[in-house]
């Protein structure tokens, strides 16, 4: 087996697509997915491909490898890996090639992990298929491939169960799997999409580490045009199936050619958040003067200074006070502080965003103010009235006051119901008006969010991520809330979509002069939409202050962390 530097310097492309076509066969006929792609991959390059959903680019990688769908089909073209045409190979070539010659590291942890087994059997089971470990070596060899992927205490990782892991941990263990067998070629589908910023940077550099100790190609399938600035040397952009622009990452963004390109360049957060940040800030993101000299106050004094300075521009439709929520442990002499002494303000008409990594205590602090869960300790009031407090006729008010949009379009809408029974499933369920008025009421709603009316016999089946996630809005505005509460509502959308939706939330702001606790770990995102922010790290809220101070002047250095995690947060790019 060739070593990283001879690979390195070969002359000739790892990988040569050339007029890649792919049909996936339907009930009403061939959807052409893929159509004329044409792209080289060199030893040792990072390559990435990105696009919205639908774009052909995971279409175009598992072509590569040989894991399309039953009903898909390779009808046109070659796939070269290192001379030889994947394209008609029997299953037996294509199973030696898998592992040994291309890697995988899928999108999806949880569901690409088997739950019922330990993860150093996943991760044996690779080693022994290729030959690569024997039953007498092939514990060592697990725990070094564990800890090699940065994983701590390897050997007792390697005996847990996926669910014992962290999202990031799960990742890592993928990532120890698509490189154990030491590829070629290693193919990552959106590898870090579902974790926060900072283990999202921590695993790209492990995996940015390993594929160039190893010489190892690296695809990177990816919507996060800042992700693909900042970590490939070249990017492929995909739109509706065909390559519509590629070349030198830094070049497409900072002077993209094709419409479509131009509108990902625009829309992307990551590169927005940059672009709106002043030169003062990106030199304390490195270390400079700024950072240093920066300190963190007291959060009960940083909390008293949003208070008042928001209180001058309007009253506050929610206080929050020494909010703390303790969770008991069964079997376990010490509780589990989620919530621990919370304070802040939502400014009536306004957007407060809590942001933080997973575990930080954004959701629980969500779930106590909608009243889902009951807080240990502390005061919430809503418009005056202590949330504690609200029973009855009160609290039945108070829930047509403050509605949620969740994460997830997907599974937050009823697949058994039509588009038009799910908006006005809220208003038949408090008796809002008659039924003349409620089927008005939901046509009118789908104006606002912008959907046709045909739409409405429609299922959440039959409509896309952004779609699903727009009706999810117009069921939260139908009973017209005062405060809505934002739980990552677009962290699950591509940046086109993600734009859309985002821009709409503010004209809905606008228009009906919402309030809005937007909850979400991607700092990019929030500097879109927010006009006050607190950051908070396990359980407790580090640091608060209005949007343009934490992004220009952050002074607790968790939030520098987070600021500096930003995909492209070095990048300066004109658009």
């Amino acid at each position: 087996m060739p070593s990283p530097s001879e690979r390195r310097s070969s002359p000739s492309p790892l990988l040569q697509v050339r007029d890649l076509a792919v049909d996936f066969r339907t009930m009403d006929g061939a959807v052409h997915a893929v159509e004329g792609v044409d792209l080289d991959l060199g030893e040792g390059e990072t390559l990435a491909i990105v696009g919205e959903s639908g774009s052909g680019k995971s279409t175009t990688a598992m072509a590569v490898i040989g894991l399309l769908p039953g009903n898909g089909t390779v009808v046109d073209g070659s796939i070269v890996l290192e001379g030889r045409d994947l394209v008609g190979a029997p299953e037996s070539v294509m199973r030696s090639v898998r592992g040994r010659s291309i890697g995988l590291v899928p999108q999806d942890p949880m569901s690409n992990l088997n739950p019922v087994a330990r993860i150093g059997t996943q991760v044996a089971e690779a080693l022994l298929a290729h030959g690569l470990a024997t039953k007498r070596d092939v514990d060592r060899k697990v725990v070094e491939t564990l800890a090699a992927a940065g994983l701590p205490d390897a050997e007792r990782r390697a005996r847990q169960y996926p669910h014992e892991f962290s999202g990031g941990m799960r990742q890592r263990a993928l990532i120890a799997m698509g490189l154990a067998c030491n590829p070629r070629l290693l193919i990552a589908d959106e590898p870090t999409s579902a974790l926060d910023v900072t283990v999202q940077k921590t695993i790209l550099d492990q995996l940015e580490r390993m594929t160039s100790e190893l010489g190892t190609a690296l695809m990177l399938i990816t919507h996060d045009l800042g992700l693909a600035a900042e970590r490939a040397q070249r990017v492929v952009v995909m739109h509706r199936g065909r390559i519509v622009e590629q070349g030198p990452a830094r070049q497409i963004l900072e002077d993209p050619q094709h419409a479509y390109t131009q509108a990902l360049v625009k829309a992307a957060p990551s590169v927005a958040a940059v672009r709106l940040r002043p030169e003062v800030f990106r030199r304390a993101s490195a270390g400079g003067p700024v950072a240093a000299e920066a300190a963190a106050p007291a959060p009960v004094e940083v909390v008293e200074r949003v208070t008042d300075a928001a209180a001058s521009v309007a009253d506050n439709i929610v206080e929050v006070e020494g909010l703390t929520k303790v969770f008991p442990i069964r079997g376990q002499k010490e509780d589990f502080v989620a919530v621990k002494d919370v304070s802040f303000v939502v400014p009536r008409g306004e957007t407060v965003a809590i942001v933080g990594e997973s575990g930080s205590g954004k959701t629980t602090t969500a779930r106590m103010l909608l009243k889902v869960i009951e807080p240990t300790s502390g005061s919430m009031r809503f418009d005056g009235e202590d949330v504690a407090q609200l029973k009855g006729r009160q609290l039945r008010a108070f829930r047509q006051k403050v509605q949620p949009i969740f994460q997830d379009p997907y599974s937050s809408l009823n697949p058994m119901f039509t588009i038009e029974r799910l908006i006005q499933e809220p208003l038949d369920f408090y008796k809002r008006g008659s039924s003349k008025d409620r089927a008005a009421r939901v046509r009118r709603l789908l104006d606002d969010v912008a959907l046709p009316q045909t739409m409405l016999r429609r299922y959440p089946s039959e409509l896309s991520g952004g779609q699903r996630q727009r009706v999810a809005i117009a069921r939260a505005l139908a009973l017209s809330p005062d405060l809505i509460i934002c739980d990552e509502p677009v962290s699950a959308l591509d940046v086109l979509v993600q734009d859309q939706i985002l821009r709409l939330l503010g004209d809905l702001q606008r228009e009906y002069g919402l309030s809005y606790l937007f909850i979400s770990h991607d700092l990019a995102v929030v500097r879109l939409i927010s006009d006050w922010v607190c950051v908070m790290k396990d359980g407790e809220l580090v640091e608060a202050a209005s949007s343009e101070e934490i992004f220009t002047n952050p002074r607790d250095p968790y939030t520098r962390r987070l600021l500096a995690s930003i995909p492209g947060n070095e990048l300066d790019i004109a658009v």
